[in-house]
């Protein structure tokens, strides 16, 4: 009998997907081999009594109802009220040394079915703060029956699940959330609703530079003018480390957060962190590794094993505001990066020039057009050299007959 929607089964949990799934394999007459049913929360080793809720020809999706056998890389219970219910996180149902080891086995599968390279991998080096090192969120907002609600989009969805106390985000974005939900509330700010169009405010931004302790608040709006300005920087700009104060403007009917206009509400249009030792200055565009301890690593990692000499030019494509390029640009001859996002070349250029790094130029550009045209004037130059290398020899060959001639003339 073949599996279907709403039947009860036992599953085995023996592996899982990069998106936090477990999978079991359901072994019956009519499945010798086993049918793939993914299964959200769940760990390897659990044995659960799964509901059946969608079946595809190749696999199904259930849910966990009972869980008679818990994995060893269980928790006893998640520490987060809504894990499950908002879209954020994957694996808070597991120890963080399981969440390594499962995402080291997802990379080790993927280089051997896809790669075809059976290598050993070398284990992910864990982050040591593993909670409240997000540098960047944006909380979408809606209206609700006691006040403006804030949170988190459900999973493939609009239904916002409402949370400012987000583990991974540092603490001081719970306060300035609750700054502007009392502004909006106190002073009647009209709250978008996406199903109407109407409204003023989108979506709350927050962005820190965790070295400098600086702090960016950037209100998504349909448009620039806002009610009641002072009474929200008289609180936002006690908040110590706030630095800048934006508004972005957006009006489209769109799922993308920010629109293409903004202005400074207070202060700079820009905060500046420190990583790897470089001073980087971040718009509210830039993009940046939100885990700044681990992006630390991760550069400290890549250019060791890039094993740099001095006498490279080291290409950094789609460098956004070049911060991999340059914590490595006192170990190369040159760097070239390459971006498309104006906004971004120009932060980098900023963020090369305040560094004194001399030796870098970022080019706005389609970084793999621009890749195809370095690679073509290499290839070039090569012919070039291969022929003035054949002109010389010629030449050479040419002179030492002459020689050989007047020597015996």
């Amino acid at each position: 009998m073949p599996l279907l929607k709403n039947q009860t089964i036992p599953l085995a949990i023996t592996g899982t997907t990069a998106l936090g799934f477990g999978v079991g394999r359901y072994v019956s007459d009519e499945y010798p081999n086993g049918f793939v049913v993914f299964v959200p929360q769940t760990a390897v080793g659990d044995e659960i009594d799964c509901l059946i809720l969608r079946v595809e020809k190749q696999h199904a999706y259930g849910k966990a109802v009972a869980i008679r056998t818990p994995s060893p890389d269980r928790l006893p219970a998640p520490d987060c009220p809504v894990f499950g219910q908002c879209g954020g996180c994957a694996w808070r149902h597991v120890t963080y040394a399981a969440e390594l080891a499962y995402k080291a086995q997802h990379v080790a599968d993927c280089i051997k079915r896809i790669g075809g390279i059976e290598t050993p991998c070398d284990p992910i080096v864990g982050c040591e703060q593993a909670d409240g090192y997000r540098n960047k969120a944006q909380y979408p907002v809606a209206s609700g029956e006691n006040g403006v609600r804030i949170g988190f989009f459900a999973p493939r969805s609009h239904r916002l699940i409402e949370q400012r106390d987000c583990r991974l985000q540092p603490p001081v974005f719970r306060d300035i959330l609750d700054i502007v939900a009392a502004w909006a509330d106190e002073c009647h700010v009209p709250i978008y609703d996406e199903t109407t169009g109407q409204g003023l405010l989108r979506h709350i931004y927050i962005r820190e530079a965790e070295a400098t302790g600086e702090l960016m608040t950037c209100l998504v709006c349909t448009c620039g003018k806002l009610p009641h300005v002072p009474e929200l920087l008289k609180k936002l700009t006690a908040v110590s480390g706030m630095t800048s104060v934006m508004v972005n403007v957006n009006a489209r009917d769109t799922n993308v957060v920010l629109g293409d206009r903004e202005f400074t509400l207070w202060g700079q249009d820009y905060i500046t962190d420190i990583l790897c030792g470089r001073r980087i200055r971040l718009s509210s565009r830039s993009f940046f590794q939100v885990n700044h301890r681990q992006a630390e690593t991760l550069y400290r990692l890549a250019a060791d094993a890039a094993e740099l000499t001095g006498e490279e030019t080291l290409l950094d494509l789609y460098c956004g505001t070049g911060t991999i390029g340059l914590s490595m640009a006192d170990r190369v001859k040159s760097l070239i990066g390459v971006e498309i996002i104006p906004a971004a070349v120009e932060d980098a250029r900023r963020n090369a020039e305040q560094n004194g790094i001399q030796n870098a130029r970022f080019l706005c550009a389609d970084a793999v057009l621009r890749l195809a045209n370095l690679l073509l004037a290499l290839v070039g130059l090569l012919v070039l050299g291969f022929i003035v290398h054949r002109f010389v020899r010629t030449a050479t060959r040419l002179a030492a007959a002459q020689v050989r001639e007047a020597r015996i003339g």
